[in-house]
């Protein structure tokens, strides 16, 4: 599948500081810890919809992730999915009587689209679940064939699930008790009572063909795959085991980054899946949780037309923490908005305040788990004192613009 427009990052002078981010399974800050190429692995889009705040504020944590590993020298192999078949892709179409590949194709390069005008780094793999069939199949009958996963006892519809207990250490990522797993996988596409199954918490690797539905031939017989195994695959045969980074939002810690996490362990008998699972919180709209079934999603789509500046957006999802759920407000735009207009009369400036404790201070900030609300501060700091006009470094404001636009994605 083909990814979106890349865009150079310039270097900044200084030192670089390691970056250091919450551990979902450990449950603290860690430093990560990359090789010459670090690994980020981070799910995509279910495209039945187009992108939304909450879409956005995720890519835009893990593209600061991805910007203070190139500042500190290493390459990045960033890889991300698309799940370009899965039930709520087949409910929009039949609902709105669509195609759901021309639904999913029309979504998926909206996705793009908006991911281009914010400044997003673009994975150096964007691989669609459809185009990963013949791996998943693969990887669910090696599962089969080592005990890891099942046959449910239905002639009908024989479908595969995978034995939860299969490398005793689930739960390991998350950390939920019982009762929260078993509410968030009802609540979060699993199908705890589905007959034949061992277990509730089992979780469904191949889904037999069912009339009316789209499925693939193969050697676990006509189907298409279940959501969480399409992420095990398309990651490891990219970016091999313990990959340094898994991403996403809150609500995919479980059941599917558990799972994601269990699959890829039971195919190779190692552990962890990734040395970190870090994951961006909620947005909600004026302090009300963004849905579909309240129809008060704000889209990025929707706001480009509206000819708001993508810069405007950008900072305004990064005014709040990215581990914080927080809401989306008109005084938060307006806010974002003024503050765009004063970062770029700043560096427009012939002379500024001095930049290079800036630049040290974008990197503290953004290396300390990603600290977007103080290195926003900082750059308003120094925007104040570039308009007073009591310091005159020429060089300033083209450092602070090339930092600004390296470190913290947004140009001016």
């Amino acid at each position: 599948m083909q990814t979106w427009q890349s865009h150079p990052v310039p270097r900044v002078e200084g030192t670089p500081r390691p970056l250091r981010l919450f551990d979902t399974a450990a449950g603290e800050i860690r430093p990560t810890a990359p090789g010459p190429t670090a690994t980020m692995y981070v799910c995509g889009i279910t495209p039945y919809d187009a992108t939304h705040l909450g879409h956005a504020a995720t890519y835009l944590a893990f593209d600061l992730v991805h910007r203070q590993w190139l500042d500190n020298g290493h390459e990045v192999h960033y890889v991300q999915n698309v799940t370009d078949i899965d039930d709520p892709l087949l409910e929009r179409a039949a609902r709105d009587r669509d195609d759901w590949v021309v639904l999913g194709m029309r979504e998926t390069a909206l996705f793009r689209e908006d991911m281009t005008a914010l400044r997003v780094l673009p994975p150096r793999d964007y691989v669609g679940a459809v185009e990963s069939i013949p791996e998943i199949v693969e990887a669910v009958a090696k599962l089969l064939a080592d005990g890891a996963a099942y046959r449910v006892d239905d002639t009908e519809f024989p479908d595969v699930y995978f034995d939860h207990t299969a490398t005793g250490r689930f739960g390991a990522e998350s950390n939920y008790d019982g009762p929260t797993m078993n509410r968030f996988f009802a609540e979060r596409g699993g199908d705890p009572d589905r007959a034949g199954k061992r277990h509730p918490l089992d979780a469904l690797l191949w889904r037999a063909a069912r009339p009316g539905e789209p499925s693939w031939e193969s050697e676990l017989g006509p189907g298409r795959p279940g959501w969480h195994i399409e992420c095990s695959v398309i990651a490891l045969n990219r970016l091999g085991m313990t990959l340094d980074v898994q991403g996403g939002g809150s609500d995919l810690i479980f059941p599917h980054h558990e799972f994601s996490a269990a699959h890829a362990e039971a195919l190779t008998r190692q552990h962890p899946f990734a040395r970190h699972y870090t994951h961006s919180a909620m947005i909600a709209l004026d302090g009300e949780k963004m849905s579909k079934s309240r129809g008060n999603l704000v889209f990025v789509s929707r706001l480009r037309a509206d000819q708001v500046d993508p810069m405007a957006i950008r900072l305004g999802l990064l005014s709040g923490h990215y581990r914080t759920d927080r809401s989306w407000t008109t005084d938060i735009l307006r806010d974002a908005e003024s503050r765009v207009h004063r970062w770029r009369t700043a560096v427009d400036a012939s002379t500024g305040a001095d930049a290079r404790p800036l630049v040290a201070a974008l990197r503290d900030h953004l290396a300390d788990d990603l600290d977007t609300p103080a290195a926003l501060a900082a750059v308003d700091a120094w925007a104040a004192r570039t308009a007073t006009g009591g310091e005159s470094d020429p060089d300033a404001p083209a450092l602070a613009r090339a930092a600004i636009d390296a470190l913290l994605g947004v140009a001016l």
